[in-house]
């Protein structure tokens, strides 16, 4: 019997979410429905969603940075198509791919000069897995570092680096010997690094939980610090990385050379999970040091052509359309248009960012009748606010955003890099309405804060 999957997708059309209840999450079908988020998506074309009635929305969220070159972009589906209908000789695993050999030359031609050998893994939690292990080989020490409010993955390794208790809470004994420092504290930095015990430093170079930008000094003390003390400056850029900060590199932004860099999420033009690490020749040459140990580490779909392919064509797509300029310009436009609100909307604290990672973080207003309102929403769950402002954005607005991180009051944007003038008013124009109906009280916006808060003192009573 042949397999259509059109008509697999045409014939259960109405069955998304019933299935997700009852084979898969149902906590997330319940947040979707409660939030208003349940859509029936049907086509997605570059940074633009579609539902079943061919609403047009703005996807502001690009899974979660994965979306780079926008959805379904013709390039990378022709390399994709291409590939497989060569036969070609995939995953022989007693062998080397000439594939993963050219995508690798062209990854570190975007590196530092100090970074020549790429390892490939799947996912950027298999790449700080993967960090974990050369880290503590290479230096023969077992400590490993990381920043507080950081987020490196889910996995049991990489949860020990995770700076955010609702991740960690319930999963441990985690990793031993993994402590945190606070961002942007080099003298807390060079303490904990003093007692030269420390293998790694693992750090994102604009922390993705709040978008949290390093002071200008930051990184480059950071590195010279790790240095003295024979420790490895590891950076995480598996969301800030690949042009999404308006560098290649976010630690271009800082003329840094880290020991490592981690990679994902964008790398491959999201169609093919794939994750990876660039590193000194010093770290492979002491993690792989002999013919024995050429497997020592490794994933079995690992540089598989599919994902070599399209992260050769995502690279390509980069170079071609100019992403990284575009994405400098035109994040520069929105940040600046949204920071200039500040002075007329009191709940507005703070527009941050890099690029498109942008943060719109919102705070007490002085006014009495918006303060207590305020005091409201914050006694029901912290950052619920944000909530008050991705709603209606989503549902009168089509604009796809999300909260930075749990508790805060800072509204997240990581969209395509492709984003168009266009694009950049329906952002700026979307965000000015919200923050205006949040200024109106009575208003319908704060009928919506109503029901969020009581749905929160539910969900705290049932805990």
């Amino acid at each position: 019997m042949s397999l259509s999957i059109t008509e697999l997708l045409q014939s259960r059309s109405n069955e998304k979410f019933a299935l997700h209840e009852q084979h898969l999450n149902n906590q997330m079908v319940r947040v979707l429905n409660t939030i208003g988020y349940n859509r029936n998506y049907k086509k997605a074309i570059g940074q633009y969603l579609y539902d079943d009635n061919n609403k047009e929305y703005l996807d502001c969220l690009s899974g979660f940075g994965v979306f780079a070159v926008g959805r379904n972009h013709p390039t990378v589906i022709n390399a994709l198509q291409e590939t497989l209908t060569l036969e070609l000789p995939n995953l022989v695993q007693m062998d080397v791919s000439l594939l993963s050999g050219i995508f690798a030359e062209k990854i570190l031609q975007t590196t530092p000069d100090n970074l020549q050998r790429m390892f490939f893994c799947n996912s950027g939690t298999e790449a700080v897995e993967a960090a974990i292990k050369f880290a503590r080989y290479t230096t023969k020490r077992e400590k490993i570092l990381h920043c507080e409010h950081s987020y490196h993955g889910l996995t049991l390794g990489a949860l020990a680096l995770n700076g955010e208790d609702i991740f960690r809470e319930g999963f441990g004994p985690l990793l031993p010997d993994c402590s945190s420092v606070p961002f942007n504290d080099l003298e807390r930095l060079e303490a904990a690094l003093a007692d030269k015990d420390v293998a790694a430093f693992f750090i994102e170079p604009i922390q993705g939980k709040g978008v949290n930008l390093p002071d200008d000094n930051y990184l480059k003390e950071a590195q010279r610090l790790c240095h003295k003390y024979d420790t490895l400056f590891v950076a995480d850029e598996i969301q800030t990385g690949v042009g999404r900060t308006g560098k290649f590199w976010a630690i271009d932004h800082w003329d840094v050379e880290p020991d490592m860099i981690l990679m994902a999420k964008a790398l491959s033009g999201g169609f093919i999970p794939i994750g990876g690490v660039a590193m000194t020749q010093k770290i492979m040459d002491a993690v792989f040091n002999r013919m024995d140990r050429a497997v020592v580490h490794g994933s079995t779909f690992s540089k598989n052509n599919m994902a070599m392919a399209a992260g050769i064509a995502t690279l390509q797509v980069i170079d071609d359309e100019k992403l990284i300029e575009n994405t400098a310009l035109i994040g520069e436009n929105i940040i600046t248009s949204l920071g200039a609100m500040t002075e007329k909307y009191e709940f507005l604290k703070e527009v941050r960012g890099k690029g498109l990672m942008i943060a719109i973080e919102f705070g007490a207003p002085k006014s009495l009748s918006l303060k207590t309102a305020w005091m409201m929403l914050e006694a029901a769950n912290k950052g619920l606010f944000c909530q008050m402002i991705t709603i209606p954005l989503f549902k009168e607005h089509y604009l796809l955003s999300q909260v930075a991180g749990h508790g805060m009051n800072v509204v997240k944007l990581l969209p395509p890099l492709n984003l168009t003038e266009k694009d950049r008013d329906w952002v700026v124009n979307s965000f000015d309405s919200v923050i205006a109906d949040c200024h109106e009280i009575p208003g319908s916006i704060w009928d919506l804060g109503k029901n969020l808060a009581s749905h929160a003192i539910k969900n705290k009573k049932t805990k």
